[in-house]
């Protein structure tokens, strides 16, 4: 079978994306209510009920459960089988918010998943263009491969992305925990009111504060479910406060003032992040500052000038 021509496959391509693009577009959106078809169907059924937020939410919760069950029966073979393995991946998930009881399962079988639907777009692009050759073998083996590692790759981010809202938002919920600490309130209290203060600016911290709230309501050791808090989170200042705390009721001395002191050696980390990535920031932008800005403000300058002298010498 000869390979097609890329100026026959190029269309192809861009029109299965697009349709792929569309149907994808309109399986998201099919669900969401219609404001004017809403208001017609009030208009001619006054007693009609308006779809609440609610049964969205039951539909959206639906989906995700089958989404979840199809991606767990495809990832519940693809589990690693030692026990140190499976414990480093449940760790990265939890790192990241993830801590169903499938967790490990659902984030295999989105490995397949990925690895199939990019070897479904990959694969006639490749073997259109290089055949059922070695060569067109080894890009479609590379190329699941990738859609393999992808969700890895995601999973890192949102790991990195959560660890560093949890470290901004420190600072700020050990202050508030030592005005309550102060004021005569006990730790659990104070991190409950930590957890309903700042659920909106740090809604991954207040989270985690929750978590270890009511395992301690259920009757764990507070000293156990703070160094569970640390390894949960991921976070090594985290796990320094766990640890602060925890030295601090065993000797018997004030957390208030250990709390005060961790929560100044945060603030000076994060003031010295927020130093470091400005000083990046020059170099950072020097790429697109040499790439797209330079060669224009050259043009600018230099072309009447350029042209100028290419009339002269053609003269």
């Amino acid at each position: 079978m000869p390979p097609l021509p890329l100026d026959t496959l190029v269309p192809i391509a861009v029109f299965l994306a697009m349709t792929l693009g569309a149907w994808a577009v309109m399986t998201i959106i099919a669900d969401r209510p219609v404001n004017a078809e809403e208001r017609l169907k009030r208009v001619l059924n006054p007693t009609a009920k308006r779809p609440d937020a609610a049964s969205i939410g039951r539909q959206q919760d639906r989906l995700q459960a089958k989404v979840a069950q199809a991606a767990t029966k495809l990832g519940q073979s693809l589990k690693p089988s030692n026990e140190a393995e499976l414990g480093k991946i449940r760790l990265e998930l939890l790192n990241a918010g993830f801590r169903g009881e499938n967790a490990v399962a659902v984030y295999y079988g989105l490995k397949v998943l990925t690895m199939l639907l990019v070897v479904l777009v990959s694969a006639p692009l490749i073997v259109g263009k290089y055949g059922m050759t070695t060569t067109g073998l080894t890009y479609v083996v590379l190329a699941a491969g990738l859609g393999f590692y992808i969700p890895g790759i995601v999973l890192g981010n949102i790991k990195k992305r959560r660890m560093e809202s949890i470290f901004l938002g420190l600072p700020d919920a050990i202050d508030l925990m030592v005005v309550c600490v102060e004021a005569g309130l006990g730790l659990d209290t104070a991190m409950r009111k930590v957890t309903s203060e700042l659920a909106t600016a740090c809604p991954a911290l207040c989270e985690e504060f929750a978590i270890a709230n009511f395992q301690i309501q259920m009757g764990r050791a507070r000293r156990d479910v703070l160094r569970d808090l640390g390894i949960r989170t991921g976070v090594d200042d985290l796990r320094a406060l766990a640890a602060v705390i925890i030295q601090a009721e065993k000797f018997g001395s004030s957390i208030g003032s250990a709390l005060r002191v961790q929560s100044d050696s945060m603030r000076v980390k994060r003031r010295q992040l927020a130093e470091e990535r400005a000083a990046k920031t020059a170099v950072k932008i020097m790429i697109p500052l040499v790439l797209f800005i330079f060669p224009g403000v050259f043009v600018v300058l230099v072309g009447p000038a350029g042209i100028q002298i290419a009339n002269q010498m053609m003269k």
